[in-house]
């Protein structure tokens, strides 16, 4: 039976139980989905890997077994940056990646995953849950057949793995360099040579000098592709990526097909997943970084001042170029962003920036 076929018949199946229809309980059981599910990462990588999982977990029991997800790592089934199209063609039925892989397909994509000196873990959702994104969120991503959930956030990113100190704005000329998404253009205006590669050829360009710096995710997954072995500067703040949403995309013409209890069963899975994700990684993250210091010599170091602020500058630049982008949906996704930003930060500088600042004070505890 063609999975088009099977999708209505499974609703139909659903609504005529709804309606009161008497249906027997063998056939009720027969109906199960089998979905696959495409990854951007290889198998279990500490953070995506490990969330990737949970999320197939997480279907596979609140759709009470009724949708079996099958998981497939980056280049199983098809490569890590092929998933986006694997899944609006039909070939899978759901993937796991970030959106910052898929400016290619639209710039306005690049903002529901990170911004430059943007959005942090907990805005990113409150932006789409509450301050109207993810209807914007549904509507781009309804352009190439695609039903979008966010199911996880890395917290803040590092500025990356540096093989030489950087002293100034004018050390970043001419610096190749791996970041994804609107940091890499914001990257770009300041003169580096950047590039996009998964973690483990990031590894082997550090190795060979391909690479003079890259920055991936944080230190929990970092440490498990091995960064600290090729280079030992591990600068801060990552304001090129102040988080990065993790997002499952489903086919939407499969996610339509599904009863209203499962799709209500993926959604839940996606959204139920976000904090979980997200603490994990701040939680692993800080024990990774006291091993990647303690045990593998690696150097913590501030970015300089001069060279923040020059990243901000250059990220107003990128700002101001999806302000006036020629696709309007993208203006209305950059305008709806801003205006999320602009009212959080004039709160957060009460709320948890002053708590921040409180707790680094010097006090006895």
């Amino acid at each position: 039976m063609k999975r088009r076929d099977f999708l209505k018949k499974a609703a139909v199946g659903a609504a005529a139980t709804a309606a009161g229809a008497t249906l027997a309980a063998p056939a009720i059981a027969q109906d199960k989905l089998r979905w696959k599910m495409v990854t951007a990462w290889p198998k279990n990588l500490p953070g995506p890997g490990v969330a990737a999982q949970m999320l197939a977990d997480r279907i596979n029991a609140l759709s009470g077994g009724r949708i079996e997800v099958q998981l497939f790592a980056a280049g199983e089934l098809v490569p890590g940056h092929g998933v986006f199209d694997a899944v609006s063609e039909g070939t899978a039925e759901l993937y796991h990646a970030v959106p910052a892989y898929w400016g290619s397909k639209s710039k306005g994509i690049l903002l529901f995953g990170s911004q430059p000196f943007g959005l942090r873990a907990d805005e990113q959702f409150g932006w789409l849950a509450h301050g109207g994104g993810q209807a914007l969120y549904d509507e781009m991503y309804g352009r190439f057949g695609l039903k979008p959930f966010l199911c996880g956030n890395s917290g803040p990113q590092w500025a990356g793995w540096f093989r030489n100190e950087i002293n100034s704005a004018e050390d970043l000329k001419g610096l190749r360099f791996r970041t994804t998404g609107l940091a890499s253009e914001m990257c770009a205006k300041l003169g580096m040579a950047v590039q996009a590669m998964g973690g483990r050829d990031m590894f082997q360009a550090l190795q060979s000098g391909a690479l003079d710096a890259g920055e991936f995710i944080g230190p929990w997954s970092d440490s498990a592709l091995g960064f600290y072995q090729v280079a030992k500067n591990y600068y801060w703040p990552g304001v090129g990526e102040p988080s990065s949403a993790e997002e499952c995309a489903v086919n939407k013409e499969a996610y339509e097909a599904l009863p209203a209890d499962l799709q209500q069963a993926v959604a839940m899975a996606c959204e139920s997943l976000y904090n979980p994700v997200w603490t994990e990684y701040s939680t692993k993250h800080a024990l990774a970084l006291e091993k990647l210091v303690a045990e593998q010599g690696v150097q913590v170091k501030k970015l300089p001042d001069d060279v923040i602020v020059a990243m901000g500058n250059a990220a107003g630049e990128v700002i101001g170029e999806l302000r006036e982008d020629s696709d309007e949906l993208v203006r209305r996704i950059t305008e709806s962003f801003l205006a999320y930003r602009a009212s959080i930060a004039k709160y957060m500088t009460y709320a948890d920036n002053g708590q921040m600042n409180a707790r680094a004070m010097d006090y006895k505890y």
